[in-house]
């Protein structure tokens, strides 16, 4: 049985035609020459809050009552002149920027004689000069998006002893399994900590997905549950075979009716409904620390183009401006048998990489053996830092792209035994022939808002909500992160509604 689920949270900044405190803006921004939508393009207000076009070029800020009095916001991107527009101009439309001329000013020609290997070089010298490894405290939005598909789903009836378990029910089975689902999750809350350890208040937080995707999920469960309870007898185990490997699984405490198995599970719901209420932090936070703790700058990461940069070629391509930064533009890609290729962008003055572009040229992992496939095949990150009050670098902006292929094609044995029954001690058996592929990719989005400096004490006495549940939408609400800034939703999540909603 494949279980997909899907969730996710939805959201935009609503259109308010005055100017007032709590004013909402939303607007696009647009290469002036070219016509085409900038992505992450950067949106300021203040020096440490504004937020980040998404891919599609747009954006939307909300200004509190503390930036009520601003009249202006400051629009910024890779190669393209910084602008400041007028607040009253700039909600719902269509902002254009122009590209940069670039002048080769004196650190350009202090530099030009560096390679790109002596740049590197430099890079890895002063990581920690450079990048912020303290305690800190930051207000992050994170998303995650999760699209899984079945691209084949193959099976073949061979046998079975039990009545009900007969090829019609299989095949009906099998044509319930949804095909393809998504899962979207948004959070707004306050980060404790640093790249090894963390802590969470979550402000907000959204999941949108389709229950009815888990609806039939467990109608299946407990159909299934309901033939082997009226079929397989007491003291009796199941024993699956796949091919060359079997297990057993002891179903009389599952089936037998008395004490010690109410007991059991009454203890299962009341892990359950404990579960519910913590596992959502808890996730967040693991999700949060996997991904900041992999930034090539650390140790033993599987990007490690900069850790372990002789075994990449690099080359100097160019120049640009990042802000009002002039920066080498760098690509790499592996000499042998390395993973990644991609562009660093490298500030001309203090060595930092300010933004880092790079995917996978090859499968990560590809394992196939005895009917079973798995292939880890996609890893795509793009990483913006911004410098902040103590002239160190922090993240400001992570795209991550995740993605993996898993196969089964065997035949599957499901064979109930007895040894308390005389004669034969096989007393039922399904066998299937099971041939499926089914794709999951994964998308992670990261926008900090604002990042200031955390003592260990502090650290210590930071509160988490750990029984903190995000509120569930069947649909896109635009209305749900009114007031909030977050990350503007892409057209997907913003057309996502579910066939037939469910309470």
């Amino acid at each position: 049985m494949i279980y997909t689920k899907v969730v996710f949270t939805s959201f935009l900044i609503c259109f308010v035609s005055s100017i007032a405190i709590g004013q909402t803006i939303s607007s696009k921004i647009v290469d002036k020459k070219t016509n085409e939508p900038i992505p992450y393009a950067t949106i300021q207000v203040s020096e440490n809050q504004g937020v980040i076009t998404n891919k599609e070029g747009k954006f939307s800020l909300s200004l509190d009552n503390s930036l009520s009095k601003i009249d202006s916001i400051y629009i910024s991107s890779m190669g393209y002149e910084k602008i400041g527009v007028a607040i009253k101009n700039a909600t719902d439309s269509i902002i254009y920027i122009e590209p940069k001329a670039i002048e080769l000013k004196g650190v350009f020609v202090s530099n030009k004689n560096l390679t790109a290997d002596e740049i590197i070089d430099k890079v890895k010298e002063r990581v920690s000069q450079n990048y912020n490894l303290e305690l800190s405290k930051k207000q992050l939005f994170f998303r995650e998006s999760e699209f899984n598909s079945i691209k084949k789903l193959d099976v073949k009836f061979k046998k079975s002893t039990i009545e009900e378990l007969n090829k019609r029910f299989i095949d009906s089975l099998t044509s319930s399994i949804p095909r393809k689902s998504e899962y979207y999750t948004e959070v707004l809350c306050n980060f404790y900590g640093n790249y090894e350890k963390v802590k969470l208040h979550i402000t907000k937080a959204a999941e949108l997905y389709d229950k009815n995707n888990i609806g039939s999920m467990d109608d299946m469960s407990k159909k299934l549950e309901k033939i082997f309870k009226d079929n397989v007898k007491p003291n009796s185990y199941l024993k699956i075979k796949s091919g060359l490997f079997g297990t057993k699984i002891q179903v009389d405490s599952i089936l037998a009716k008395d004490a010690e198995a109410t007991t059991a599970k009454n203890e299962i719901d009341s892990l359950k409904k404990k579960k519910n209420t913590t596992d959502f932090l808890k996730y967040q936070k693991s999700r949060l620390k996997s991904i900041l703790s992999s930034f090539f700058f650390n140790d033993d990461v599987k990007s490690n183009f900069l850790n372990k940069s002789g075994r990449y070629d690099f080359e100097l391509i160019d120049y640009t401006y990042i802000d009002d930064n002039s920066v080498y533009v760098i690509n790499f890609s592996p000499k042998r048998s390395e993973d990644f290729k991609g562009t660093l962008y490298i500030n001309t003055e203090d060595f930092a990489v300010i933004r880092v572009d790079y995917k996978n040229v090859k499968l990560l992992k590809n394992f196939k053996l005895l009917g079973l496939m798995y292939q880890d095949n996609l890893y795509h990150n793009k990483i913006i830092f911004t410098k902040g009050k103590n002239n160190k670098y922090d993240l400001k902006y992570l795209e991550s792209h995740r993605g993996n292929l898993f196969g089964f094609d065997r035949s599957l044995k499901v064979i109930e035994k007895n040894r308390f029954v005389k004669g034969k001690r096989k007393q039922n058996e399904l066998s299937l022939g099971i041939d499926a592929i089914v794709n999951n990719t994964t998308k992670f989005e990261i926008i900090v808002f604002d990042s200031n400096p955390l003592t260990e004490i502090d650290y210590k006495n930071s509160a988490e909500n750990k029984n903190i549940k995000p509120t569930y939408l069947s649909r896109y609400n635009p209305e749900f992160w009114k007031g909030y800034n977050i990350i503007e939703p892409n057209s997907a999540i913003r057309q996502f509604t579910t066939p037939y909603e469910t309470e």
